[in-house]
């Protein structure tokens, strides 16, 4: 195989939360004058985050709902049901949280990501995202100053298909202008990343950096357990 193009999950590949969602929550609600536990709020934000994405799949995108109005009440419904019953509070607590999930404030870089990333360029690999991520994306991105890397960023969002559907990356390749037997699809989740891109037709390798852990039978030499493993990989690819 001729590999051409790199397409690259992002969250717990490239980059990940600061902290757990229930403790970002709980600071912002503190600032707000607010006193509210933080494990309350991550069970509450699960079950939320949970409920929206069975009825609003990929942001509501099919039902006329924008990502930044899904976010809204994603966050409003998770304080309301930690107990939150001020309304006027809630509309600017979520406005703020949304707006701070857009920058680094809230995520950090994965060990060996920069060098990964790096070391990609430098064999001359055309690399992109595919991510089950919102319009935000780019903006992240371009905070940890990761953006330079990439040719393009697709979001499921802007695809209108989110992981595991196909089409999310039939329509990467068509924008890289690259066969998928070409290509190769790095990520953390199995079944969005590992599997749905060898259905497309690409190469794919899993990130697991415990793999006693792993259900799914997947090759050895499918496997990375961290990021300074890929160029390695890679190198075994391109031959």
């Amino acid at each position: 195989m001729k590999l051409k193009l790199l397409t690259w999950d992002v969250k717990d590949t490239l980059l990940r939360l600061r902290l757990p969602v229930g403790q970002q929550y709980q600071a912002e609600a503190k600032n707000n004058g607010l006193r509210v536990d933080s494990a309350t709020l991550e069970s509450s934000f699960r079950q939320v985050y949970r409920n929206h994405c069975r009825l609003f799949p990929n942001y509501g995108s099919s039902q006329g709902m924008t990502s930044h109005r899904w976010w809204l009440d994603v966050v409003s419904q998770t304080f309301r049901l930690s107990g939150v019953r001020d309304e006027k509070i809630l509309q600017p607590l979520a406005e703020k949280l949304y707006r701070d999930f857009s920058t680094a404030k809230y995520w950090e870089v994965l060990p060996g990501a920069r060098e990964a990333l790096k070391g990609c360029g430098d064999l001359g690999l055309k690399m992109a995202v595919i991510s089950n991520f919102d319009r935000r994306l780019e903006d992240v991105l371009r905070q940890v100053d990761l953006d330079r890397h990439f040719d393009f960023v697709l979001t499921s969002e802007s695809a209108g298909v989110s992981k595991p559907d196909l089409g999310i990356f039939h329509k990467a390749l068509k924008m890289a202008d690259v066969l998928p037997q070409c290509a190769a699809h790095i990520g953390d989740d199995y079944v969005n990343d590992y599997k749905a891109a060898r259905e497309a037709g690409m190469f794919s390798l899993l990130l697991q950096p415990d793999t006693g852990h792993l259900r799914e039978a997947v090759p050895p030499g499918h496997l990375i357990q961290s990021l300074d493993q890929l160029i390695l990989r890679l190198h075994g690819l391109m031959k």
